[in-house]
């Protein structure tokens, strides 16, 4: 028998969460502006479980943000290199 991904505590704090939001309750942590987003109502709930000890599976890491640095930081680089050699060609023919 597979396990649960949630506990019951979890899924307490999300449905408390999702009740909040429904009233017109619920705030965010760090502005205290009002939560109308439903995902984001979730997302508050599994952030208060994950607290206070409740059974959640780990955030998921975004990989395609990773993936972008990596080729923008690479272009960069090439462009440097490019510039670094026309410099010490310039200084070559001055010697």
């Amino acid at each position: 028998m597979a396990s649960k991904k949630y506990g019951k505590k979890s899924q307490d704090k999300v449905e408390k969460a999702m009740h909040e939001r429904k009233r017109g309750t619920l705030r965010s942590g760090s502005s205290g502006k009002k939560v109308t987003s439903r995902k984001q109502a979730i997302a508050i709930g599994l952030s208060e479980a994950r607290r206070e000890g409740g059974k959640v599976p780990s955030k998921k890491k975004s990989s395609s943000k990773k993936t972008t640095k990596k080729r923008s930081s690479s272009k960069k680089t090439s462009s440097k290199k490019s510039s670094s050699k026309k410099s010490s060609k310039k200084s070559s023919k001055k010697r």
